[in-house]
């Protein structure tokens, strides 16, 4: 099964574009209208849709983090650096992701880019 993804606020247009040009599928942020929401209501959020969230933002890091030491239920979250990993390659590693991974293997869990 495919893993969908749920963009936060702060990712680049570029990068959710060339990913639904590869057939990815993905809700973002701004049209599910959580934009403004803080990172604990955006992580319940992405889990409550059962999507893992694609953030470049240390804070939602951070917070990820807190729930994986306190146990806190997320459905997964992918972070980027946003001046370590280019745009291209967040687009073919996130393409790769969502399309080989499992969505029960990010349960919980923090991925890096760059694979």
């Amino acid at each position: 099964m495919a893993i969908q993804l749920y963009m936060d606020h702060n990712v680049p247009r570029a990068i959710t574009d060339g990913l639904r040009s590869r057939g990815v599928d993905i809700i973002t942020s701004l049209e599910d209208d959580t934009s403004k929401w803080d990172d604990p209501a955006l992580l319940d959020r992405a889990a409550e849709l059962e999507r893992v969230l694609f953030t470049r933002d240390y804070n939602l890091l951070q917070e990820a983090t807190k729930r994986q030491r306190s146990k806190i239920h997320f459905s997964g979250v992918i972070y980027a650096h946003q001046l370590h990993v280019s745009i291209g390659d967040c687009i073919r590693n996130l393409e790769i992701i969502a399309q080989a991974g499992d969505p029960d293997d990010l349960i919980n869990q923090v991925q890096f880019l760059p694979l």
